[in-house]
């Protein structure tokens, strides 16, 4: 027999190769019904795999993460088969699971496929799911696996053998399909009721511009057709909310090829839009005792050799300027954090100078493969609200606590309401991706995991993704859509003091390592702004908002009371303009509300007889007639409001 712990801590016996559906079923057929998946010791597996032995288990659903990647990466496999009947002979790279769905990386050979194909393929895996096919788990040998693959003549698979080890090779098959995998899968299609190809798009063969493109198929299924008719009337909003669209229309950003891929220029309101921003939390850092500091753009490559940047990114970065000196190479900067060392270097430091915390807002430099590109979210130049703060170890805790209370405040401003942080640590089986000796990484551990308690975050760990010098804290934030989107980091790093002989005198007039905590409440300007458009639909609170009032004229009659009006705004910091425009009010107001301009003035004879303002706000209709000084002070005064929480 063997002993089986449950999350509630019960402990139930079973016999020896009971599986975790053996263990659904013990409980109930109606949770044996919904269980998907399984994890077993921490490790998702199948649910029809056999149990190792004594063991802990929770049983996965659609309502479990887990249980949903799990659904999508068995879907993505029902999508091959589906695509291999009606184009047979074409070769499958991968086919993983993704936030919202799966995808697979498909070589059409001579095929062409196009949006209106995907509707076909969709119904043909509905047909598939329905004959309740499992999916079924087989061990081979490596001999075994290359020549079922090599009979296919599918180069993609091959390849990918050639880095798997004879004992640790999976086949999983499901009707007529079968792929490379190591799992886990659900046990069967029926659970895939519902199916939506979302998109077509190109991907280079394991990202490698050099290397062959293939089709890259979006997908996502459900287990109702509710649940996909909801996901697709949010993903309409997405559509209407992307950045991009708007970035355009309210005239915030633009791209060039001229000027290179993933290069954002800003326009006018839109740098004006980040000036805001940064001045926000440029007034929130000074009270806190931050220093702003300025560096440069580029970078001598031994100050990345240095940090170890070099090492663990140099090969896949922006490669190193050369000058007319033969002995001096540069790297466009990929951090600011090598900078801010040198920069607590410059001169001798005392326990009574600490913490010292220096701010910048820093342009940094990597280059991503074009294909990963998007918008705001992923590009090459991109500008970081960082910080770090240079204390002694005693001080560790208590600043990382201050840093949690500083992006909650920007949370709370900007209303994003709904959050959690991941405690991102080190991947146990992987030592070599990180720096430094096990006892500072534990330190750097510890501290975090406490400070994240103290605050009564939500938290969750993950392993792995840690940076190569620190691990973090990374704050997880929901939109109005409800997508995930990682903002502020916060990083402890006992390494880079070490790596840059960083030292402070004691109390004991000793000499001592400071510990280093790396910042960026937004992460970076560009992804910030991307996320904030779309969470707000581009209707950005009174204060951020690129016009804050559109003073419009019935009639040309009016401009000069108008140009009045907007000189007297303007004095008291209030942002406007005056459409002129020879256009009836009705289609200045319309077009007013397409720009989310948050009030309208409207000026006619009354209001320039009685030197009034008719104001109208958006999306709330009229407010009536008022002194345009009673206008000005509710708007200063809504802005305050909005800005009135205290870090």
């Amino acid at each position: 027999m063997i002993k089986v712990t449950l999350p509630d801590g019960s402990v139930r016996e079973y016999a020896e190769g009971a599986s975790a559906m053996d263990v659904a079923l013990s409980i109930s057929e109606g949770l044996a019904r919904n269980v998907l998946a399984a994890k077993v010791n921490n490790e998702v597996v199948d649910a029809n795999r056999a149990l190792p032995g004594d063991c802990t288990l929770s049983l996965l659903t659609w309502n479990d993460e887990e249980g949903k990647s799990t659904m999508w990466h068995s879907s993505a496999h029902l999508m091959a088969e589906a695509l291999e009947f009606y184009y047979p002979g074409i070769k499958l790279a991968i086919g993983p699971p993704v936030t919202n769905g799966f995808y697979y990386d498909v070589d059409f050979m001579e095929y062409g496929i196009k949006e209106e194909d995907l509707e076909k393929i969709e119904n043909k895996m509905k047909e598939l799911a329905k004959a309740k096919n499992p999916y079924v788990r087989k061990e081979v040998s490596k001999a075994e696996a290359l020549a079922y693959f090599t009979e296919k003549q599918d180069p993609y698979k091959l390849e990918l053998l050639e880095n798997l080890e004879d004992g640790n090779i999976t086949f999983y098959t499901q009707g007529n399909f079968t792929d490379l995998c190591r799992g886990p899968h659900i046990p069967d299609t029926s659970p895939i009721k519902a199916v939506k190809l979302t998109s077509i798009a190109g991907a280079y063969w394991r990202g490698d511009e050099k290397n062959k493109q293939l089709t890259r198929i979006y997908g996502i299924t459900f287990p109702k057709q509710a649940e996909l008719t909801e996901y697709l009337e949010k993903l309409e909003e997405a559509k209407k909310r992307d950045h991009r669209k708007l970035g355009k229309e309210l005239e915030l950003f633009t791209f060039s090829q001229r000027v290179g891929q993933g290069l954002p220029l800003w326009l006018p309101k839109g740098a004006a839009l980040r000036e805001r921003l940064e001045n926000f939390l440029k007034k929130a850092q000074r009270k806190s005792g931050y220093e702003q500091v300025i560096t440069p753009h580029i970078g001598s490559k031994e100050l990345y050799v240095t940090s170890g940047h070099y090492e663990k990114y140099g090969a896949d970065s922006f490669q190193p300027i050369k000058t007319p000196d033969a002995t001096e190479e540069f790297l466009l900067k990929p951090m600011n954090c090598p900078h801010h060392c040198e920069i607590f270097k410059s001169k001798p430091r005392s326990y009574k100078d600490l913490p010292a915390r220096f701010a910048e807002f820093g342009t940094v430099y990597r280059y991503e493969q074009s294909g990963e590109l998007h918008g705001l979210t992923r590009v090459r130049g991109f500008t970081q609200d960082d910080a770090h703060i240079f204390c002694t170890q005693d001080q560790v805790k208590e600043e990382f606590k201050k840093v949690i209370d500083l992006v909650l405040y920007i949370f709370k401003t900007l209303d994003f309401q709904n959050y959690k942080a991941q405690i991102s640590l080190r991947d146990p089986d992987n030592p070599s991706k990180y720096i430094g000796s096990d006892e500072n990484w534990v330190k750097a551990e510890n501290a975090i995991i406490e400070a994240a308690a103290e605050k009564g975050l939500p938290t969750f760990v993950e392993y792995g993704e840690a940076a190569f010098y620190g691990p973090k804290l990374d704050f997880m934030v929901q939109d109005a859509l409800g997508r995930e989107w990682q903002l502020g980091t916060i990083q402890v790093d006992y390494n880079l003091p070490e790596r840059f002989e960083l030292e402070y005198t004691g109390a004991d007039n000793q000499k001592h390592r400071p510990v280093m905590i790396h910042r960026a409440p937004f992460g970076s300007m560009e992804r910030f702004v991307a996320v904030l458009l779309e969470h707000c639909a581009g209707d950005f609170p009174l204060w951020l908002a690129s016009e804050q009032v559109a003073i419009l004229p019935i009639s040309e009659k009016y401009n000069d009371y108008a140009e009045k009006v907007l000189n007297l705004l303007n004095n008291s910091d209030i942002r406007g303009f005056v459409d002129d425009r020879n256009e009836k009010i009705g289609k200045k107001i319309r077009e007013a509300e397409i720009k989310k301009t948050p009030f309208m003035l409207i000026i006619g004879e009354k209001e320039e007889a009685n030197d009034e303002v008719s104001v109208r706000q958006r999306s709330q209709g009229d407010l009536g007639s008022m002194p345009l000084e009673d206008f000005a002070k509710i708007l200063n005064q809504t802005v305050e409001n909005e800005l009135a929480t205290n870090v």
